[in-house]
This record gives C-alpha cells, structure tokens and sequence, in this order.
C-alpha cells in the first residue's frame, strides 16, 4: 500500500532487526511514506522476504545480511550504503534471569548484540550523517531501560546502555545537524512473543498471553504498527525540534501501575 503521507520521498532509512517484527513493521511503514528502505538483518531470507514484499508494493526497498556484532561486517555495509538519511536500530536479542541467573555467557551474548551492535551502527552511520550537515537516528530501547522488572538483568543492561547511548549521540551531534532519539516501547505482540510463550509455558498459551497483556495499565500488549507510527513521526522533519528524548510507548506502565 502507498501513505498519503511521503514524509521520507527521496531519503535512505537504514533499519537494522527488520526481518520480523517491530523492525519489519517500521521498514513497511518507512517505504510507504516514500523511503528507499535498506533492511539489515542476520537472517538474509528474512530480510529479502521483507524486501520482497515491500517491492511487491510499488515501495522501494533493498535487503543486506548483516550480523551487527562484526565490526568489519557492518563496516562493509555502510559503505556499500553511502549516503544515510535516517539510521533506525530495532535489532536486539532477549534473555530472561536475575544477576544470579545470568551466566557470562549470557551477558556477552547481549552485549554483542544490544550494546556493541548498536556501537557499529551508530558508530558508521553517524560518520555517514556528519559528512552531509543532516541526520536522524531512532535507537529502539525498552522501558526496561526506565524501570525495574523482575528477571530481567542483562536485557535492562543493555537497554540502559541504548538510553545512555542515545543521550550521548544527541548531544555530541547537535551542531552537525543530526537527531538522535529513542523509544521505550512495553510488550509488544510478535511472533517472538508468541513464540517465549509457547516455549516457556506449554500447555498454557492463552494463560500467560491474557496476563502478559495485563501487566499493560491499557490492558493488551502493543502493535508492531503502532510502534512504527511513531517512529515515523519523530524521524520525520514534523519533529524536527525533538532531539535526546525518550519515547514511553508502554500502554501506561511506566506511570499509572
């Protein structure tokens, strides 16, 4: 389908992690908004699948395999990219324990991914921006990032670090002409979600679906599409005043629990 609104025409958005999920509905979005959307994802069928079907729609889009925890990797992509307009990093992984449950491996395995993944990214995609005066980055945190949850370690580890991470970028990039935010986003429903479900709790699917999507104050988890819609917003020239602010996208969890 084609937006009314084409708020990216003629503008490169780079989104990493947009195989499935929040990252597949951003790169929909961006591409029917105008943008020629370039999709970095470590599993090259799923990206070429989300490319396919973006094309298929009359959008403009292209797929790379990239695993964004190999700096030479990331590097080799950024330089077949070139020019960035807007540098969306959604790729993340998961983990579920307590500081006493999390074995090293654990912690090295999301700080690869979260942490110095989202490094490579902004670390070349910033040197991209600043060598044309103009920018915008959309960091995905959590509101694990703004909160304490239960089990929770590692992952609010390096979601910290994205907040922080996008603070920093903001600030040291104000006179080149680059933005960088990010959102909060609470559950949202993937098939990853879904997925954690079925595995962790056989037998109990529609259980732990109703109270996971009760633990939102609005009473459902959120869409992937509704997470897309306001990335678009604040990477858009209409939110050309915002720069260094976190977005809660939690349906009231962070403030009316």
């Amino acid at each position: 389908m084609k937006s009314n609104l084409l708020r990216f025409e003629n503008r490169t958005v780079v989104v990493t992690g947009a195989g499935s999920g929040i990252g597949a509905a951003i790169a929909r979005r961006f591409a029917a908004e105008g943008g020629r959307v370039v999709i970095l994802d470590s599993n090259a069928d799923a990206g070429e699948a989300i490319c396919a079907e973006i094309i298929a729609a009359g959008n403009l889009a292209a797929s790379h395999s990239c695993d964004i925890a190999d700096t030479d990797a990331v590097r080799s992509v950024f330089d077949q990219i070139g020019d960035i307009d807007v540098l969306i990093n959604n790729a993340g992984i998961a983990h579920v324990g307590t500081v006493l449950t999390t074995e090293p491996a654990d912690l090295d395995r999301l700080y690869a991914v979260n942490v110095r993944g989202v490094y490579h990214c902004l670390h070349f995609g910033v040197a991209a921006m600043r060598k044309r005066g103009s920018g915008v980055i959309l960091n995905l945190a959590s509101i694990a990032s703004r909160v304490g949850l239960a089990d929770r370690f590692a992952y609010s580890m390096t979601k910290g670090a994205v907040l922080a991470m996008t603070l920093s970028v903001a600030k040291d990039f104000l006179a080149d002409g680059i933005r960088c935010n990010c959102l909060c986003p609470a559950r949202i429903h993937t098939p990853f979600v879904d997925g954690f479900i079925a595995k962790s709790y056989p037998g109990r699917e529609q259980e732990m679906f109703d109270r996971l999507s009760a633990a939102q104050p609005i009473g459902r988890m959120g869409t992937p599409d509704e997470v897309a819609s306001l990335a678009a917003y604040v990477c858009s020239d209409e939110a050309g005043f915002i720069t260094g602010a976190a977005y809660d996208l939690d349906g009231g969890f962070c403030n009316l629990r």
